[in-house]
């Protein structure tokens, strides 16, 4: 099967926000997302709500039902607070995700060895609605029969690492073990996905690993529209402005 794209939406929102009214609008943007091909959309509202915000949730998921077979995946920090409101909203799937509030962006991923006994019934929570789960990890082959054990149904690679070694001597060395954390987490049971820093130029080499169920990108993605369509939208706003004379 081939690995499924989710969009994720947050940096929409943070235009969006900057400005204090609904434009970007992340259901036009997920809509568009969906119409060329994606199957799935991801937020990760923060307790800050600085982009995505909790109130988002339900008009993506209204919109989601207008394309069959694809997805809403929830990011977050399993607080009490985000995990009502996912299993209220009931997504496909819940990427759970150890932000610390005061984090710019996520960084790192669960020590199952730290973080397993509190991240079990939580799991099970969100299971028992019908979510399915992922966990966000660091590439550590050890770690995935760990996480298994713990009852997810995934996990996310946390890929900055990979991003990092692009195009460097590392790179081979650093591909090899997010091959072997994926080989290890499949053994375990358990899907792959991936996420963080991908980007047009990387993630193909990354997609040489076998089995990756899906790939989420957002940050990347909207840069690299801003820099296909800038240009192109200058343009027509000049041609306005030379026509008003």
């Amino acid at each position: 099967m081939p690995t499924t794209l989710s969009v994720n939406l947050n940096k929409i929102a943070l235009l969006r926000n900057s400005r204090g009214r609904d434009f970007p609008s992340l259901t036009d943007f997920g809509r568009l997302a969906l119409t060329q091909g994606a199957r799935g959309l991801t937020i990760h509202p923060r307790p800050d709500q600085r982009h995505a915000r909790y109130d988002d949730i339900a008009s993506l998921a209204a919109l989601i039902t207008e394309f069959p077979g694809s997805e809403l995946n929830i990011e977050g920090n399993p607080t009490p607070e985000f995990i009502d409101i996912v299993i209220q909203a009931r997504p496909a799937q819940c990427t759970l995700v150890p932000d610390d509030p005061n984090q710019l962006t996520s960084d790192h991923g669960y020590d199952v060895d730290t973080d397993g006994a509190f991240l079990k019934p939580i799991i099970a929570r969100l299971q028992a609605a019908g979510i399915r789960v992922s966990l966000f990890m660091d590439p550590d082959p050890s770690a995935m029969a760990k996480a298994a054990a713990l009852g997810t149904d995934r996990v996310e690679l946390y890929t900055e690492h990979w991003a990092e070694s692009f195009h460097t001597p590392d790179q081979d060395r650093v591909l090899a073990q997010f091959r072997e954390t994926a080989a290890a987490a499949q053994a375990a049971g358990m899907g792959v996905n991936a996420g963080h820093d991908l980007d047009l130029h990387n993630v193909a080499d990354f997609l040489t690993i076998p089995g990756i169920d899906e790939v989420s990108i957002g940050h990347a993605l909207t840069i690299e529209a801003l820099y296909q369509g800038y240009g192109a939208v200058v343009k027509q706003y000049v041609g306005i402005c030379n026509d008003s004379a």
